[in-house]
């Protein structure tokens, strides 16, 4: 196994970092350009949410090496990313064995996982995927299709068994090779592994230095569940994203003594955590800047001074919370008291 890769409990491996391209802009020549730019540095690289505001941004991931690429059919890019990496296979530039792909179950899809994989395999035109994660543990009305939904949209109950029963039959059709979620807290995930047949592979959930997630991060890791870090410099440049991670104090003290960026000491704190860490831009400079944190080496002083950081948790789901329909009326809800 390289060391830019990370074993997961189906077997397969998962490079550390990826390339997040989510982006309300939808921009789809942007997206599939900064996927083949990324591919061609020939690096394993885990990309996260692509989005068709960049074609040009996968593009640049592509030549920059990154080759993971994670969207969802929420955000609208999955044309666009299966298209790039078509491309990319077509021109030689990368064979799909040596490409992840990951895409999610959106919330009004949990009736039928099935079927709304196979409607995701034909947007991107591909045979399989690689990961298919549940996004959030929220099942919303069918027809329910905004990221944000109205308070009509929310079914009462979750149903996570039956849902869960779905993820599995796109696994035994060979629909996808692996498994997992996102947003999950730990008692969602032990409340997931009383009934599940297949554990998760993954959980997706937001992480870097100022929402460090160490209890959630030691439950994953005693059940065999490789956790993955959204938002891993705190969503700058998303509309609900903060400056805070990469503009503080000590993360830019770090910086500077290491002859660094910011950016690169938050990445490589939470690759120091076990986590793989996904990251999202179409600059091609950022694209390398990013990369080359895997070369960053933090000491132990670091690591201590990062863990004594002010938590703040930023992507924190107002959205899917309210007193009548959905089935978490607080936060505290949503997260199980991990807020």
């Amino acid at each position: 196994m390289r060391s830019d890769e990370v074993g997961l409990n189906c077997g397969i491996t998962i490079p550390v970092i990826g390339l997040g391209t989510y982006s309300s802009d939808n921009d789809r020549d942007t997206t599939e350009k900064a996927i083949r730019f990324a591919l061609k540095c020939h690096m394993y690289i885990f990309l996260y949410l692509v989005s068709m505001r960049n074609p040009n941004g996968l593009n640049e991931g592509l030549q920059m090496g990154y080759r993971h690429f994670d969207t969802a059919r929420i955000y609208g890019s999955e044309p666009a990313v299966g298209n790039a990496l078509r491309m990319a296979i077509e021109d030689q530039i990368i064979p799909r064995e040596d490409v992840f792909l990951t895409s999610k179950l959106w919330s009004a899809d949990h009736h039928d996982p099935v079927s709304a994989l196979k409607h995701t395999l034909r947007r991107l035109e591909m045979e399989y995927i690689d990961m298919y994660l549940v996004h959030w543990p929220l099942k919303l009305k069918p027809w329910a299709c905004d990221a944000v939904p109205k308070e009509e949209d929310f079914e009462k109950q979750l149903d996570m068994e039956t849902t869960w029963e779905g993820m599995q039959r796109c696994l035994d059709m060979e629909l996808c090779r692996c498994i997992g979620v996102s947003n999950f807290s730990s008692k969602k995930i032990e409340n997931l592994l009383d009934f599940a047949s297949v554990p998760p592979a993954v959980n997706q959930v937001e992480m870097h230095p100022m929402w460090r997630q160490r209890r959630l991060r030691e439950s994953c890791s005693k059940q065999g569940i490789h956790v993955s870090a959204y938002s891993p410099l705190g969503g700058p440049g998303n509309a609900w994203g903060s400056t805070a991670v990469v503009q503080n104090p000590l993360i830019k003290s770090i910086a500077l003594k290491h002859k660094a960026t910011p950016a690169q000491v938050a990445l490589k704190w939470g690759l120091s955590r076990g986590a793989s860490v996904i990251v999202k831009s179409f600059d091609p400079d950022r694209l390398r800047e990013n990369m080359e944190s895997l070369d960053l080496k933090l000491d132990e002083e670091d690591l201590i001074e990062i863990g004594k950081l002010e938590e703040r948790k930023i992507m924190r789901g107002d959205f899917l919370v309210n007193d009548t329909t959905s089935p978490y009326k607080s936060l505290q809800d949503l997260w199980d008291y991990e807020i």
